[in-house]
């Protein structure tokens, strides 16, 4: 690329160095291995392939259905599905794609707010899912911070919603399926699952999988997945119709073939025995740093973590809003996003929170023992935020710590 295009050239090896140099602790964000890079910079990306293996809608599709069929194989494998579809371009498009084919324009569908923890597309007003359907929200428990399941059957035995979705963005507690199911069966209400963030955590049997309760289960592929940027669709063999004409030619056309061969790649490392301890050591490495951050001072939401992320109030601890710790850390090389914490009195571009997750640094090899020293550049950052000869002198210590641990795919 040097020789043919020297100005994308340098930018690539500036983000090179970025990753490099730097803590990633945005939860959604993770690294991939080698060889799904190399899957994604493949010759397949020549190809149009609109319709599904042994039904194109153009000719010469016979080794790319091979290619989506091995991705579907091992998906079903590895999560237990009775049906997969593979070509989702992301995460909206893939619950757009849910709705479609389980919804009518107007139905009521039961969801989890999104200042709560939830995701835009479960039923934000300027999101398609606020714009076409009617939401009814369910919230966390204003003390414990934890979803109440007892209100969530009140407001479902109420309102009667055609379907209910369990799902987040920003929650660090496990979900109660089983529950979510029952209270469903009540009131006739299908089911479906978003696990964008956690279908890692449960490919790698941590978490209690919704796909033996529910009836449709939709993932994104990267997060803790560690697969390209996707998703997929998996659900009982009776929706399968459904859900393949929603995808396409519901929302989609042709698939991307080279993505779709990534995901392939990330199920086989996602099926061996070594995904299942990273994913274990996802979790062992988030309560150390929720606890890390409690040592520190910082308010945890809900008090710790189940999973691979956290809320933090800085605000309310440190008052420090959530946007200007955005700023301060990424100036010294540490990577989080803002957030809204449950009931947040400050506005969404400048909450009171901050998002943290463990993923990406795990996938470096790091341990509990460095999530302290994380934890400790990220305080010093904050608090030294205004001495520019400090914030200088962390980010030269962020720098020095970071390269200790290498990033797939980069030399």
């Amino acid at each position: 690329m040097i020789k043919y295009d020297p100005k994308l050239y340098k930018i690539i090896k500036r983000e090179e160095k970025r990753q490099k140099e730097g803590l990633e602790l945005i939860a959604s964000e993770n690294y991939v291995s080698e060889a799904v890079l190399e899957a994604m910079g493949t010759v397949l990306t020549n190809k149009y392939s609109e319709g599904y293996p042994g039904r194109r809608y153009y000719g010469g599709n016979e080794i790319i259905d091979q290619a989506e069929s091995l991705a579907i194989e091992r998906a079903k494998k590895l999560f237990g599905a009775e049906h997969v579809n593979v070509q989702p371009l992301s995460g909206s498009p893939a619950n757009l794609a849910v709705y479609m084919a389980l919804l009518k324009p107007g139905d009521k569908v039961l969801g989890f707010s999104l200042d709560q923890g939830g995701h835009l597309s479960h039923g934000h007003p300027l999101n398609f899912s606020g714009l076409l359907y009617t939401i009814i929200p369910y919230f966390a428990d204003k003390k414990t911070e934890v979803i109440d399941m007892d209100e969530v059957e009140r407001i479902a035995l109420k309102e009667k919603p055609k379907m209910i979705l369990a799902g987040f963005s920003a929650y660090s507690r496990s979900l109660d399926w089983k529950r979510f199911k029952k209270i469903a069966e009540k009131i006739g209400a299908v089911t479906f699952a978003d696990i964008a963030h956690i279908a890692g955590l449960i490919a790698g049997k941590q978490l209690e999988s919704p796909i033996p309760y529910f009836d449709v289960v939709s993932t994104t592929t990267h997060k803790t997945l560690r697969g390209p940027r996707g998703a997929m669709i998996m659900c009982k063999e009776e929706f399968a119709k459904a859900i393949d004409r929603a995808v396409f030619p519901g929302v989609q056309g042709g698939p991307h073939d080279h993505i779709n061969a990534a995901k392939a790649v990330a199920f086989g490392e996602a099926l061996k025995p070594s995904f299942v301890k990273y994913s274990a050591q996802v979790i062992k490495n988030a309560k150390a740093l929720a606890e890390a951050m409690q040592e520190k001072g910082y308010r945890v939401i809900s008090g710790g973590t189940d999973n691979h992320l956290m809320l933090v109030d800085v605000f309310g601890s440190k008052q420090i809003t959530g946007k200007e710790a955005e700023h301060a850390l990424e100036i010294v090389g540490i990577s989080i996003n803002k957030n809204m914490v449950p009931f947040d009195p400050r506005k969404p571009m400048d909450p009171s929170g901050i998002r943290l997750g463990t993923p990406a640094l795990t996938t470096r090899g790091m341990k509990e023992k460095h999530m302290k020293i994380v934890v400790s550049l990220l305080d010093k950052a904050l608090m030294e935020r205004n001495n520019p000869k400090m914030v200088k002198k962390i980010a030269r210590d962020v720098r020095d710590f970071s390269v200790k641990f290498p990033v797939p795919g980069i030399k």
